[in-house]
């Protein structure tokens, strides 16, 4: 199996309906993801699953509780057909550090913007990352987080689907990898259509997700 990458924080699987994408998870791994949090104002909200260590999964969708936000839901959810991952975290010792370091490197990875969710428990999180709205379109180069004082939703004790590997393709791989040097990290990447996949170890064996 290939290498996990360097600081990986979470991955995003986004989905137009997110009850059937975590029934479907659960169906496929014989493990539930747990309620994450709703994300007030922004239409959405999530379901988690540790991916081992410091990493977890994140499912997002839109919030059925929560009326229309009057912009772009995250993750680009409102054109999405069917449940995709769309993009990955890291999470640097120093955002800011690291935000510096990768436009010293010619990639700028965007401003840091604070974002909050509140758990089921009424516990509110917050945190920093890097805007989305300045990535690569692909979604293959990560943004950037940083949990400051927030207790991280890894230590929750959610259920876990060990990560065994993740991977990507892109039409131009090349034009890829030297952003993920800049962040000081890397990805299985080979030529093809834009993509991620990634394989969790569960109690019904590995199961590999896109």
């Amino acid at each position: 199996m290939n290498a996990i990458p360097a600081l990986l924080d979470h991955l995003v699987l986004a989905t137009p309906d997110l009850a059937a994408t975590v029934a479907d998870f659960a169906r496929r791994t014989g493990v539930t993801p747990a309620p994450g949090g709703v994300h007030v104002g922004l239409g959405t909200r999530n379901h988690l699953v540790s991916l081992g260590g410091t990493s977890y999964l994140e499912i997002i969708g839109p919030d059925p509780e929560q009326s229309a936000p009057g912009r772009p839901r995250p993750f680009e959810v409102d054109g999405l057909t069917t449940a995709r991952t769309v993009t990955w975290a890291l999470c640097p010792p120093d955002l800011d550090a690291a935000i510096a370091a990768a436009r010293a490197q010619g990639y700028d990875p965007g401003p840091a913007q604070a974002m909050s969710r509140r758990r089921p428990d009424g516990t509110l999180l917050e945190w920093r990352l890097t805007d989305g709205d300045d990535a690569h379109p692909s979604g293959l180069v990560p943004f950037l987080i940083d949990w400051s004082a927030t207790v991280h939703p890894t230590a929750s004790d959610l259920p876990t689907t060990p990560l065994l590997s993740l991977s990507a393709s892109a039409p131009e791989p090349d034009e890829i990898r030297p952003l993920l040097t800049a962040l000081g990290t890397d990805l299985d990447l080979t030529t093809g259509p834009v993509g991620m996949q990634f394989t969790v170890d569960t109690p019904l064996g590995p199961v590999t997700f896109h």
